[in-house]
């Protein structure tokens, strides 16, 4: 669903914004815009073209040009331009949403959205939110909501593997705008430190927002300057949110609660604080269940328990968000409790165990300190006496401190670790590898470098002799690996732990190596 209108309009939006700095010769432009796009690729006649990015090149606004942009919209002029008008604008990240918003008719207005911020957990969330609004909207006979999260994204109208946590702010529009044009409410998504930071939500109303925890990650030439600048971005989330959800054992706890005031009201949860709006308390593991209770303590008050069937401890912490989040939409208990029942999230947490019962095979996405230190503490509580052995790597070009943090996480809990390619993208893959294992050298933990994930994963199940937990993590389902530039096709995780545990329970117990 998008609106034609004329360029005029975008520059009377952009001039209300206080974002126009010039435009020249539009009053030449006659055909109403036909798209909105900073993609040459997605050119099309009619369309009002967006020069954004540090690694934006002239030609691409050439090829724009040829292809039948009629305008062009820039912080500065490009000779290349000249055979079109212009808009010059102050801040190209900060029109990129204005244009959206207008495009494509503001889609946030007519949709419930909850947000999920923080530096672990947010995906998980997202879809255990996804699967409690499900089960309300399937009650009253409606359809599924919409996600759009790190693992993947639906909107109604497309279904695909995300590589991005947050998108530009367009895809985001054009996402909702699918959303709202195929009748569907509720929307869930995650929301990353870049995306607050470089406003692509900037225009965005958040009807509930999750704020999980921060821990320092993604400090990096690319992405943080320092830890300040991380957390100050995180909080930006709060001044677009109706109704804030606030995690009180989250560190910088004093901070959160302060920056949370920008929203129109918050709530707390906990599972250490009774204090808390929503306190979470009795969590134990019976069977392949995680059951809790939880009080609320708002009128109306409620004592109710509920039941987890995906593993890990702290999945609780993600949950209890989760809870109050679909209260204050006032989603009936009896759909919070069998949402959270079925809620699965790709790549979180799958289980896959050999039928001897030695290998116990976690594929999971954790791939920072905090979610680290929260997946392997909660398998030591949870599988007492099994060996523990982690296979992950570290991305090239980003996040450089967990070269050093992984390893020395796992080396408090694992036996042995190997540490494999995590989409280096810019940096040699052996160079990241080579950094980690000096790491866990230093920690003291038994560590083996093979840089395919396949192999290391395949090693690791067949060298299983006793009972233990493997940990593979950082990639879930996806199915593709970056190296430089390029995202190249490989198989996922899962799909490698599935085959390899085929394999160990065919293979005689004498055969394996």
């Amino acid at each position: 669903m998008s609106l034609t209108l004329s360029v005029t309009e975008y520059v009377k939006a952009l001039e209300q914004a206080g974002l126009l700095q010039k435009c020249e010769r539009i009053e030449k432009i006659s055909s109403q815009i036909s798209l909105v796009t900073y993609d040459s690729r997605e050119v099309v006649p009619g369309t009002l073209f967006i020069c954004k990015g540090a690694a934006f090149r002239a030609e691409y606004l050439k090829s724009a040009i040829d292809d039948g942009a009629v305008c062009y919209i820039s912080e500065i002029e490009y000779e290349e331009g000249n055979t079109v008008p212009s808009i010059i604008v102050s801040d190209i990240r900060k029109a990129m949403p204005v244009l959206a918003d207008l495009f494509y008719d503001r889609p946030q207005d007519k949709l419930k959205i909850t947000a999920f911020g923080g530096t672990k957990g947010k995906s998980t969330s997202t879809y255990y939110m996804k699967s409690v609004v499900d089960e309300y909207l399937s009650s009253i006979g409606k359809g599924e909501s919409a996600v759009l999260s790190s693992i993947d994204n639906y909107d109604g109208v497309i279904r695909e593997e995300s590589h991005i946590t947050t998108a530009e702010s367009l895809e985001l529009h054009k996402h909702m705008a699918n959303a709202v044009s195929s009748g569907i409410d509720f929307l869930e998504m995650e929301v990353s430190s870049q995306a607050l930071k470089y406003d692509r939500v900037l225009g965005i109303r958040f009807g509930v927002s999750v704020f999980m925890n921060i821990s320092e990650d993604h400090i990096s030439p690319n992405e943080h300057a320092d830890f300040e600048d991380y957390l100050s971005s995180k909080m930006k989330m709060f001044a677009l949110t109706e109704n804030a959800v606030v995690n009180l054992d989250s560190d910088c706890i004093e901070r959160v609660l302060e920056e949370a005031k920008a929203a129109k009201r918050y709530v707390t949860f906990s599972c250490k604080d009774k204090s808390a709006d929503y306190y979470a308390h009795d969590i134990r593991k019976d069977n392949d269940s995680i059951f809790f209770s939880v009080t609320k303590k708002a009128e109306p008050a409620f004592e109710e328990d509920f039941e987890l069937t995906m593993p890990g401890l702290f999945n609780v912490e993600n949950a209890l968000g989760v809870i109050a989040a679909a209260d204050i939409y006032g989603i009936p208990v009896e759909c919070i409790r069998e949402g959270l029942r079925k809620a699965k999230s790709p790549g979180r947490m799958e289980l896959f165990k050999s039928a001897d019962g030695l290998v116990n095979a976690f594929v999971d996405y954790a791939h920072n300190k905090l979610s680290f230190e929260a997946l392997y503490s909660s398998v030591e509580k949870e599988y007492p006496g099994y060996d523990i052995v982690g296979i992950f790597g570290c991305p090239g070009g980003k996040a450089y401190q967990r070269r050093y943090e992984l390893p020395q996480v796992a080396a408090k809990y694992a036996d042995k670790i190997y540490i494999c390619a995590e989409d280096p993208g810019p940096d040699p893959a052996e160079e990241i590898s080579e950094e980690v294992a000096k790491y866990a050298k230093a920690a003291g933990i038994e560590y083996e470098e093979i840089e395919d994930r396949g192999a290391a994963i395949h090693k690791a199940i067949l060298e299983v002799r006793r009972p233990t937990v493997l940990l593979i993590t950082g990639k879930g389902e996806e199915t593709r690996q970056k190296y430089g530039t390029v995202y190249a096709p490989c198989r996922s995780d899962a799909d490698y732990t599935r085959e390899y545990i085929k394999e160990y329970d065919e293979s005689p117990h004498h055969a394996r190596k």
